[in-house]
């Protein structure tokens, strides 16, 4: 219960805190006391929508809090639960449970469990349609309780299957994109025909390549000083040395190093001469080496940091490809094992929509006996349990007025007090707006003809032109796709697609436009060729309204927006094949023009006049029945006296002047709209 009720600055309330007391509490006071506004408070802590105009004026912010006592609630503090929200001017919210922030979602959710507002026009738990099934269940449930368990263990076993299947790619659609993908993958490694370290050996090339010009200026000068210094040097020395090694014994010592020295000073020489010569690298060698580099850099981004990690990966994907080609046969028992779980729940489910519809009734029936013991007899409750998801579908596309709040096949948003209006199905939402086209991702199917409405725009059309991704016309689209409309609504924002009519082929349809096909050529130096049919008349124009383009030549886009431009006309464009040159221009006004005609020619064709015979029959009296039991309402003189011959319940006139003996007066139809 709520213990305590804390409001400041909401319409005439200043700061009011109330001390509630268990059991019935009522509020009394004068008309415009503030009565309303404390129930809006509650509604305003339980997280419905708050106007700003609530705010007190002079204020920038609202501020309702309540201490509820719930002591069984795990979030209880001493029993007791702390739930506030702040509202300022500028549409922050600042909802707390606790003290710890929440969404208003949250905070929504939390308190639908503690509150319940009882009036005419607010929302209470009963009227929640999402618990509605929970409701027929409970009245039910000694029989409809086992079932639902058995249904839910069903459901369990199909959930699970169907997870196995997807980590297996038990869908055969995914399998065949996982399998690609995994072969591509593996062709792209072993195409490149990597070997350990070969990344290292060509880095270090790249350096040698790119700093050739330095290696090549030192080699050269450590050759030269070699051959013409210090091989001369050592050489003399050697000669010196030798004169008197018979002397001593080191002497001779130190001359057999120095001629040591001698010879690998020679061996470095020829070294560094050999280094020299390969010193040098074409541009040819060095851009292989880059792409070689570049190839391996893009496998490691990849498969892996290294060359031993990428062809581990190798490995793997080899294998995955060995199990995913050979998975069929264990995939098979699940999906046959899957199959049979979805016959045994749909039989599930039937017995129990059949259980939930025999209690239904049931519980219809005593509902309406005491809605009439109440004095309530014009009040009647209809309890519908719907099976069927297509059909809802269907219906809401056709008939979604929203009067009241659910009361129809346990949707929560099937029914409020909003709008009068037929809302429909929603099929998608706007991803981007231009100011020639709209962006729309599809949640459902759509076709060529439906129609549709932009929720937030309020604004409907026809789906004459639909087109995909390439730019190209469409006659349908399907869930999930990506769709584009012509802009001319001028929406300018996000926001929600709703289906509120779908075609129906052959439909009756007052409304409904003459569908035509339109061919049209044109060529630079030639007339302009157009050929418009409805199916069964064809009328030809062809007109010199070609011109070459000198600056924007005309595109086929443009051209169908303006020949397209229909509206005040009986027809609709189902498909236009065009065949125009890439050099041309048409004048706008032309082609304005051009569409005239072509509806004023279409329609003289199909309206040609034809004899008429007039003929004037007369009824005779024997011939007429006498008709007991209706009513009928007469406008002149001359159906008077026709009616007057027949044995009618009454008779109406609209003319006071008409009125004798038994004839009653009515107010014309066009005398009440201003009534």
């Amino acid at each position: 219960m709520i213990s305590t009720l804390h409001i400041k600055n909401i319409g005439i309330i200043d700061d009011l805190s109330i001390d509630l007391n268990n059991g019935l509490n009522i509020l009394t006071g004068e008309t415009g006391a503030g009565k309303t506004l404390i129930i809006d408070s509650l509604g305003i802590i339980s997280g419905e929508r708050f106007s700003k105009d609530m705010i007190r004026k002079g204020e920038t912010f609202s501020f309702v809090e309540a201490c509820i006592y719930l002591p069984e609630n795990e979030m209880a503090v001493d029993g007791n639960i702390i739930v506030s929200r702040e509202i300022y001017a500028n549409g922050r919210n600042m909802c707390k449970i606790n003290g710890r922030m929440v969404t208003v979602n949250e905070l929504k959710n939390f308190m639908e469990n503690v509150i319940d507002i009882h009036g005419q026009h607010d929302n209470q738990q009963l009227l929640n349609p999402s618990t509605h099934i929970e409701y027929l269940d409970s009245f039910g449930e000694k029989e409809i309780k086992e079932l639902k368990v058995q249904y839910k263990e069903l459901y369990k076993q199909y959930n699970s299957i169907k997870i196995e299947l997807k980590n297996n790619y038990g869908d055969d659609k995914e399998k065949q994109r996982k399998l690609d993908l995994l072969k591509y993958q593996f062709e792209e490694i072993d195409n490149a025909n990597l070997k350990l370290g070969e990344d290292e050996k060509l880095e270090a090339d790249r350096k040698i390549i790119l700093n050739s010009e330095k290696i090549n200026e030192s080699l050269n000068v450590a050759d030269m000083e070699i051959s013409e210094h210090s091989i001369d040097a050592i050489n003399e020395a050697i000669r010196a040395l030798e004169k008197i090694e018979n002397l001593d014994e080191n002497y001779a010592k130190t001359l057999n190093s120095l001629k040591s020295t001698y010879y690998d000073i020679q061996e470095i020489g020829r070294d560094i001469s050999s280094l020299r010569e390969d010193v040098y690298f074409d541009e040819e060698q060095r851009q292989e080496l880059e792409n070689r580099l570049d190839l391996i850099f893009s496998l490691k981004r990849k498969y892996g940091n290294t060359i031993d990690e990428i062809l581990k990966y190798k490995t793997e994907v080899e294998e995955e490809i060995v199990k995913l080609e050979n998975i069929d046969e264990h995939n098979n028992k699940l999906k046959k094992e899957l199959e049979k779980l979805k016959n045994e729940m749909l039989e599930s489910a039937t017995k129990l929509n059949i259980l939930r519809n025999k209690y239904a009734k049931v519980l219809e029936e005593k509902i309406n006996t005491e809605l009439a013991d109440l004095e309530m007899k014009n009040a009647r409750i209809n309890i519908n349990v719907i099976f069927n998801e297509e059909d809802f579908k269907l219906l809401k596309a056709i008939y979604n007025r929203e009067f009241t709040i659910g009361h129809l096949f346990n949707d929560q948003n099937f029914m409020n007090l909003k709008s009068p209006n037929h809302l429909g199905l929603k099929v998608g939402d706007v991803l981007d707006v231009s100011k020639k086209k709209i962006k729309i991702k599809l949640n459902e199917n759509i076709k060529q003809f439906d129609k549709i409405r932009f929720k937030n725009a309020n604004k409907g059309a026809t789906l004459n032109f639909i087109y995909d991704k390439n730019d190209k016309l469409i006659s349908e689209a399907s869930k999930g796709n990506i769709i584009y409309l012509d802009n001319f609504l001028n929406i300018n924002n996000m926001d929600e697609i709703y289906l509120t009519k779908p075609y129906i082929k052959g439909e009756t349809d007052v409304t409904k436009k003459v569908e035509i096909n339109l061919n049209v050529s044109g060529r630079l130096n030639e007339k302009l060729h157009l050929e418009v049919t409805d199916g069964k008349n064809v009328i030809t124009i062809n007109k010199d309204i070609i011109e070459k383009a000198n600056n924007y030549p005309l595109t086929k886009k443009d051209f169908i927006r303006s020949i397209s431009k229909l509206n005040n006309t009986p027809y609709v464009i189902r498909n236009i094949d065009l065949d125009l040159d890439n050099n041309i221009f048409i004048n706008v006004k032309n082609i304005n023009e051009l569409r005239r005609e072509f509806v004023d020619l279409l329609t003289k064709e199909r309206i040609k006049k034809k004899k008429i015979v007039k003929k004037n029959y007369q009824l005779k009296s024997s011939h007429q029945e006498k008709i007991e039991g209706i009513s009928i309402l007469v406008r002149t003189k001359e159906q008077l006296n026709a009616a007057k011959e027949y044995n009618l319940k009454r008779i109406y006139v609209t003319d006071k002047n008409l009125l004798e003996a038994n004839i009653h007066y009515r107010i014309p139809r066009d005398l009440l709209t201003y009534i």
